[in-house]
């Protein structure tokens, strides 16, 4: 080795140099006692000195090239403490999530049309069947780096069709796949008040689009029949503090992007968390929605949450809506429901949720039938390595008119089985 080797030559010139005769000198002259002493002394501090660089040497278990005397090591690749890159450093404050939603469902009563009447999003049956593919690139705003972000949510499968499927213009271009696409503005007032310009969901009931942020698989009654699915315009919140929070809403309406009247839908939404265990949000909207700006619909919707303990969360959702018109009808429609929650979480991996809901189409004008149903579902949940979620669900849907097909005949009620699967993926988990 190279530092061995030069350790080596320098004893070897040390020692021809220690043990040279006087008679080589170009002095002739005798030398003198106190000269050859001091050579000497010369000599065996040098050789002390590379003693203690060849004992540093073994000691270090070094196998390159020793540096010069004085001069610092140059840092290894492995001191040099760079890292691999991962996807949260390269989008930065943009994020990137998705899941992918699969089912396979069961309909006791073997409909001829293989769809579920009045289930929304996992209609098919004896099939499997895609729910929802989805992706998210989101930048939130934030008052110390940018005041400014974007929300942009894209879909495909029969989620998103269903969602979509009141537009106009639905299935004529891309919008038929946007869920959710709107940007954002922190404004300086106060603690900070997000004013969102574009298309996003309804503030309005207990239940939402995305499998995974629900308790069960399937979608109540409540949120087909009684809600809206999403606004396209203007919303501005203002978060007061940990309890209360306040946000307005001017839109085009409902479930459109291209309004059908000249008139606008107004809403307000309240949020009040009066302790960590307790969540109410009382919600309002009012406009025309026909073509007509003369009749306006009008919808109150609360949702209240409770979780006592880690394990138990319980939930509430009450809707009434009224105000439009139908041919044969002097008064306006209206319609009432209401929905209860009960989820049970064994521990991490293993959930149990049951849902109980009551709506009435008083007049048939959001089912096509005056008629009222009852609902009762059961889910069992097992997530898998935090990213894989799986619900097994039994749902036994009733109504007072025989609405529902067992063959090609009408009865009273059906039995369906799902079980769902949800793969998902967020980069801001990323290591």
């Amino acid at each position: 080795m190279k530092n061995y080797g030069r350790l080596a030559a320098a004893l070897i010139v040390l020692a021809l140099q220690a043990s040279r005769p006087v008679a080589a000198q170009t002095d002739t002259s005798p030398p003198k006692e106190a000269d050859l002493t001091a050579k000497v002394d010369e000599l065996q501090r040098e050789l002390e000195d590379v003693r203690a660089q060849l004992v540093a040497l073994k000691k270090d278990g070094k196998t390159g090239d020793a540096p010069a005397p004085g001069a610092s090591a140059s840092p290894t690749p492995a001191a040099s403490g760079s890292t691999t890159p991962t996807i949260a450093s390269l989008l930065g404050p943009t994020s990137l999530s998705g899941f992918v939603d699969m089912y396979y469902g069961y309909n006791a009563n073997q409909p001829a049309t293989r769809s579920t009447g009045f289930h929304v999003f996992d209609a098919q049956t004896n099939q499997f069947a895609l729910n929802l593919v989805e992706l998210v690139v989101d930048k939130a705003p934030d008052a110390a780096a940018s005041r400014t972000g974007y929300h942009v949510a894209l879909g495909f499968g029969q989620a998103i069709n269903a969602v979509n499927g009141s537009e106009p213009t639905a299935g004529l271009g891309f919008d038929q796949y946007l869920k959710e696409a709107y940007f954002s503005y922190l404004a300086p007032v106060g603690k900070g008040l997000q004013v969102d310009l574009g298309k996003f969901v309804t503030p309005n009931g207990a239940e939402v689009i995305e499998t995974k942020d629900n308790w069960n698989y399937s979608r109540g009654l409540l949120f087909n029949y009684a809600i809206p699915f999403y606004h396209f315009g203007m919303r501005a919140k203002y978060t007061f503090n940990d309890k209360y929070s306040l946000t307005g809403y001017v839109v085009n309406g409902w479930n459109n992007l291209v309004d059908n009247n000249t008139g606008k839908t107004y809403g307000m939404s309240l949020g009040w968390n009066p302790t960590k265990k307790w969540s109410v949000s009382q919600n309002y909207m009012v406009g025309p929605e026909q073509a007509s700006n003369s009749d306006y619909r009008q919808l109150w919707d609360t949702v209240i949450a409770y979780s006592p303990t880690s394990k138990w969360s319980f939930m509430v959702n009450g809707d009434y809506g009224r105000g439009d018109r139908i041919v044969g009808l002097k008064r306006p429609v209206f319609w009432t429901g209401v929905a209860g929650y009960v989820k049970y979480v064994v521990n991490p991996k293993y959930t149990f949720a049951t849902r109980y809901e009551y709506y009435n189409d008083h007049d048939g004008f959001t089912t096509g039938t005056v008629q009222h149903f009852n609902e009762v579902t059961e889910t069992f949940e097992h997530t898998i390595a935090n990213h894989i979620l799986t619900r097994l669900e039994y749902r036994h849907d009733m109504s007072n008119q025989p609405t529902f097909l067992k063959g090609v005949t009408p009865v009273l009620a059906q039995d369906t089985a799902t079980a769902g699967l949800v793969f998902m993926f967020d980069s801001r988990e990323a290591k």
